[in-house]
């Protein structure tokens, strides 16, 4: 991976938002472990790998530390913890000798936070696979999580005041979506009143999402919007399983391969199509969404109405109030008529 100078993803700074990418809480596998309290699951991610240089950040004697190594088995542990306070994972690499100095300073602006979120290291040499789950093209790279979903920041070396910054902007999103704790009150967090049921077929949904079963959510999705048409949340669950079930076996070299065909036929259908759900699950929402109502500007035909139908799944992928959304239905409409 290649490591380019500092570059704040486009929702970094006063446009971070917290939809318009995949809930990476979906990708959850019945292999993994059902949620700790949160304090417990910082701990346990501490446990399971340590910290890049061998030693923990701590908010105090007693409290869980706020720098741990993420791997496969605390993800999972990790993402959930994110419903209650942000997790900012720091993807690195030992080939990338920017990485120490990008580590250090991440961690130094955490502690400062007393726990109002939690750094999560990423070694992408040793776990390939998180680099797969954010979508990463360079290293060090920086994605924050919030109630499961990413948060781009930032790519290539930063100083503590370019972190700094971007974190002030996470804590606000957070703050707008309910999530306020900090580690110090995750337990008494954890002693709150369980939150109502959901109607039975969301819950079949999400039971089958847990499964690895796509198929199977998209079906309960689709039989509660025939029994209540007007179910908002069904509607957008089912555009962000049908999303998921088109990225869940695509790999790092044919998304590639897939990108290098859609800028060499900008009319194949297909390609354009893909690129933009690749867009899509890496947070670059004015992208994908530009390269649709592009390719509607430019086909008529049974393509150009495909095209429109997958752009309306993706407004409800990234949330239909969403200005990114606003924004690309008025391209939408100048290109139509």
């Amino acid at each position: 991976m290649s490591s380019p100078g500092y570059r704040p993803t486009p929702a970094a700074a006063s446009q971070l938002n917290l939809r318009g990418a995949v809930d990476l809480s979906s990708l959850r596998r019945p292999a993994a472990p059902p949620a700790p309290p949160a304090s417990a699951s910082a701990d346990g991610a501490a446990r399971d790998g340590g910290t890049p240089n061998g030693d923990e950040t701590s908010g105090g004697a007693g409290k869980a530390p706020l720098r741990v190594d993420a791997t496969e088995t605390n993800f999972q542990d990790l993402v959930q913890l994110s419903a209650q306070i942000p997790v900012l994972f720091l993807l690195w690499s030992r080939y990338a000798p920017e990485s120490p100095a990008v580590l250090d300073a991440a961690e130094r602006v955490v502690a400062g936070y007393a726990g109002r979120l939690v750094l999560a290291a990423a070694d992408v040499d040793a776990f390939p696979q998180l680099a797969q789950a954010f979508q990463v093209q360079a290293v060090p790279t920086a994605v924050a999580v919030v109630k499961g979903q990413p948060v781009p920041l930032f790519q290539g070396p930063a100083d503590d005041a370019q972190i700094k910054d971007l974190v002030e902007e996470l804590l606000k999103v957070a703050a707008a979506n309910g999530v306020t704790g900090s580690i110090g009150d995750t337990a008494a967090q954890g002693e709150e009143a369980e939150p109502e049921p959901l109607p039975p077929l969301h819950q079949a949904a999400i039971d089958a999402i847990e499964a690895g079963d796509y198929a199977g959510a998209a079906a309960s999705y689709k039989q509660a919007l025939l029994e209540q048409p007007a179910d908002a949340d069904a509607k957008a669950g089912l555009a962000q399983v049908e999303l998921m079930a088109r990225l869940e076996n695509l790999s790092a070299p044919e998304a590639e391969n897939l990108r290098d065909l859609a800028a060499r036929e900008p009319d194949n259908l297909d390609a354009q199509l893909g690129v933009a759900d690749l867009d899509v699950s890496g947070g670059h929402i004015e992208d994908a969404f530009s390269r649709i109502v592009t390719f509607i500007g430019r086909n008529f035909g049974p393509e150009r109405e495909t095209a429109r139908v997958r752009l309306l799944e993706l407004f409800e992928v990234v949330g239909t109030s969403d200005e990114r959304v606003a924004k690309a239905r008025q391209g939408l409409a100048r290109v139509l008529f």
